[in-house]
């Protein structure tokens, strides 16, 4: 895999940002300014520049486009340089339709694989309280390492969509179509629920050190799949499906599966969820997701691009200090937003670090 980073952006008719370009250098970018002027959607167009989405939810092409914008489209023009230093312009044109890509100036089929990881400690609230949160949290971050794991998801869903569709409408010999179909959808059951077995054991380990790392602290972190089917063969899942089709009936959905699964925090041997304070959860979070970002590397030999919404409300002084030395020691490209005077003196302190300052949507030299 080739790993990316940007070096020159520039966004037409996105949100309230005026088409200026903005310069990254390869490491530590601090954007600077005051809220609501436009910090966070310089983040957001870099996420919608890679992958298409943006990381608020429920946000589509409508809620991108600029209300001043003359026409219905939205271009993303940037320059990117990958793992072997070669620099190459990349174009994206987005309608509400369809979106079109173009590298070197030539429209391309795929967009370029950029990885990117957002991270916004406000997050840490729906991870620890929601499980549905959890749950996309992980298929999210997994399908990023895994292509195959990410395939067989897509499958998971449409079956899972078919099985619950016929147990709500009920046609005409449903129960048998089920059950003729109900082995695919447990060999996929195996597949994912195995795949997330390795993802967390290969996570594990990582997470304490990253702890420590960032907070000066030693725990004891462990994340663990909490599925009814871990260790079930095949046959077992599918006999498991069968057993429960007439309760499945009465529900209109399917009760057992991947979809259901959650998974357990341990903090110190204490479930994060229902024992840590909001501090300790939002530790555990950042500890979670730089942890993540070293799986990465170590899977790929490369780093996402690393974007970091304002965390000066989330941390205490003292942490900052810990967030930003743990960030110099990383090859990462990191792009961190603040309006808080006193971070931003830490961020000042980062050698060679790269200061943009925005107003209003625009960027100020």
């Amino acid at each position: 895999m080739s790993t990316y980073k940007i070096s020159k952006l520039q966004v037409t008719n996105f949100r309230n940002l005026n088409p200026d370009i903005i310069t990254f250098s390869s490491g530590i970018n601090c954007i600077l300014g005051e809220n609501g002027n436009g910090k966070t959607n310089i983040l957001e167009a870099i996420n919608v520049l890679a992958t298409k989405k943006s990381f608020r939810k429920n946000t589509s092409f409508p809620q991108f486009l600029s209300i001043d914008g003359g026409k219905p489209e939205i271009i993303f023009s940037s320059v990117v340089e990958n793992g072997d230093k070669e620099v190459m312009s990349y174009t994206s044109k987005m309608t509400n339709e369809n979106v079109l890509w173009f590298l070197d100036g030539a429209p391309v089929k795929k967009r370029l694989d950029i990885k990117v990881v957002f991270i916004n400690p406000f997050d840490s609230y729906g991870f620890h309280n929601s499980a549905s949160d959890r749950r996309e949290w992980i298929d999210y971050f997994l399908s990023q390492l895994d292509d195959q794991y990410k395939k067989q998801l897509a499958r998971y869903t449409i079956a899972l969509r078919f099985r619950n569709t016929l147990l709500s409408k009920k046609p005409s010999r449903f129960k048998e179509q089920i059950l003729a179909s109900d082995s695919e959808l447990a060999q996929l059951s195996h597949f994912l629920t195995n795949k997330r077995v390795e993802f967390l054991e290969a996570l594990e380990p990582l997470i304490g050190e990253t702890f420590q790392a960032l907070f000066s602290e030693r725990h004891s972190l462990k994340i663990n799949l909490d599925s009814r089917i871990i260790g079930m063969s095949v046959e077992n899942i599918q006999k498991l499906f069968a057993n429960n089709l007439e309760s499945d009936c009465e529900r209109g959905h399917t009760s057992y599966g991947p979809h259901k699964d959650d998974y357990v925090l341990l903090f110190d041997g204490l479930n994060s969820f229902d024992f840590c304070s909001l501090g300790q959860q939002k530790m555990s979070y950042l500890s979670l997701l730089f942890a993540y970002i070293e799986l990465f590397r170590y899977k790929y030999m490369s780093y996402p691009i690393v974007l970091i919404d304002d965390v000066s409300g989330e941390l205490d002084q003292h942490r900052w200090r810990r967030l930003v030395e743990y960030l110099e020691k990383r090859e990462f490209q990191v792009l961190i937003t603040t309006a808080n005077e006193k971070f931003k003196e830490e961020l000042d302190r980062i050698s060679g670090a790269n200061n943009i300052h925005i107003r209003n949507g625009s960027i100020i030299h």
